[in-house]
């Protein structure tokens, strides 16, 4: 977790597509969403968060491959506050790990 959100900034992320649909909507709580295609449009309060999302070639490390989703995100009508509100709990859900 970070302490500020830009209003637009990209993230890659170590899943396929598949399991980042499957994560999405705990991830977005209750804030109402629409899916389009490799993008997906999340209501929040007064304001939206636009994502877009694409395959990249895996991460290869030795004998290892991790696949890679690049994540666009776009906040529209949230002040930061309020983006750091709504990405606190995105990246409690979305956070992969473990010992």
């Amino acid at each position: 977790m970070q302490s500020t959100y830009a209003e637009t900034f990209e993230r890659d992320m170590g899943c396929t597509e598949a399991e980042w649909l499957g994560w999405l909507p705990a991830a977005i709580g209750n804030c109402p969403w629409q899916l389009d295609g490799a993008s997906a449009t999340v209501e929040i309060g007064g304001g939206a968060l636009r994502l877009r999302w694409q395959a990249m070639p895996p991460r290869v490390i030795a004998l290892m491959r991790m696949p890679v989703l690049r994540v666009g995100f776009a906040f529209s009508g949230l002040d930061a506050a309020q983006r750091y509100a709504f990405m606190k709990r995105f990246d409690l859900y979305m956070q992969r790990g473990g010992g």
